[in-house]
């Protein structure tokens, strides 16, 4: 049994349809069962920021989400502007075709160029890879070029593009990126049983709405 499970966990709202109150709600109950951030969309780092003010609870956003098919200059410009609405983490999504093609190079400048205007801005940078559309090869590749463009984590999955976080991908991406790098499962996990598998396979932050399912032992209906 993993102790304190909530410590993992992204609390996340990504629905594009999500309000305010929304939002302040999953604010709250993060707070009150002590998850690691609450992850939402970039329009609303500023309200998350303000609400989790006076909490050990951190922010976190999405970049270039959910296709990574934006330019690199686009995923800068949407980067700084988290860092300076007080965001503490940034999840990017990669070139998915870029991966597939194999072009590590394109991969490592994309990442590299987000990657310095995250630090600078004070915030960790988790790289999405997306694996349900890449096959093991191309994680690799991935998980490679996130590491030697200077991520601090990598991510399984958006949870929006078909698929979700895996036990093998977990293991493999842990494999490749070593045990400096965080590794982040999210898309599909929804219970205890769930999360506890993914840290077993070497997971240190799970990505997921069903936050309050997973820790008072229940199964969330999400797909994320």
């Amino acid at each position: 049994m993993t102790e304190n499970l909530a410590s993992y966990i992204d609390h996340t709202l990504l629905k594009p349809e999500a309000s305010r109150e929304d939002v302040l709600k999953v604010c709250a109950e993060a707070i009150e069962y002590g998850f690691k951030s609450v992850c939402v969309n970039p329009i609303w780092v500023k309200t998350v920021h303000n609400a989790l003010r006076d909490s050990p609870v951190l922010s976190c956003s999405v970049i270039g989400f959910p296709l990574g098919a934006t330019p690199t200059d686009v995923k800068v410009f949407e980067a700084r502007g988290a860092t300076l609405d007080g965001v503490d983490e940034v999840d990017m999504v990669i070139n998915i075709a870029a991966a597939r093609a194999g072009d590590k190079g394109a991969l490592v400048d994309d990442i590299a160029a987000i990657a310095e205007a995250v630090h600078a801005g004070g915030a960790i940078l988790k790289v999405i890879i997306e694996t349900s559309l890449l096959n093991d090869e191309q994680k690799v590749l991935a998980c490679e070029a996130a590491v030697e463009a200077g991520a601090d984590f990598v991510k399984t999955s958006t949870g929006f593009n078909g698929g979700g976080a895996t036990v093998e991908d977990v293991a493999l991406m842990r494999s490749v990126v070593g045990p400096e790098i965080g590794v982040k499962a999210s898309g599909g996990v929804r219970s205890r049983e769930d999360a506890e598998a993914m840290i077993a396979a070497g997971a240190s932050r799970i990505g997921a709405s069903s936050g309050i399912a997973i820790v008072t032992g229940s199964t969330g209906s999400s797909s994320y």
